[in-house]
């Protein structure tokens, strides 16, 4: 007798329980882009010194946002993220949509990438790699929160 993988157990589950799948794919989206956003200091990838970089990310359900190559820190200032624009697309987004999330500051890439010497931070492409086992401890907590 064959046994199911964790994976594909947790899928029958979601399959069978009516807002499970929706569920799971918007907690999970959430907490990638929340492990993209967590700062060197709090156990993250993303380097923060003024909070600009951190701050120019945007989410969408149309297409990836665009780097404002005009786009960096005033000196001196401070910059906090507002995630209510990230939250409604992730709230509004139904089961097969993509989603985008792309930093507009101009120097985003080669945070993500590296240059000139400076290492790769890999914020994004890191948290985008954990997206199964995001969506597998996603699903496990609502079937712990169901009781199930």
């Amino acid at each position: 007798m064959a046994t199911l993988s964790f994976s594909a157990a947790v899928a029958q589950w979601a399959d069978s329980v009516e807002g499970a799948v929706e569920a799971i794919f918007k907690e999970a989206t959430q907490e990638v882009v929340e492990e993209m956003q967590t700062p060197v200091g709090q156990g993250g990838r993303m380097r923060v010194d003024t909070g600009f970089l951190r701050a120019s990310l945007l989410a969408s359900s149309t297409a990836m946002p665009a780097i404002n190559a005009a786009a960096s820190p005033a000196e001196g200032s401070t910059y906090a993220p507002d995630f209510a624009q990230i939250e409604a697309v992730i709230a509004g987004a139904d089961i097969g949509d993509t989603l985008y999330f792309g930093y507009t500051a101009s120097y985003a890439g080669y945070r993500e990438y590296g240059a000139n010497g400076q290492p790769a931070d890999g914020f994004v492409r890191l948290a985008a790699q954990n997206w199964p086992l995001i969506v597998d401890r996603k699903a496990s907590e609502l079937k712990a929160r169901l009781g199930l």
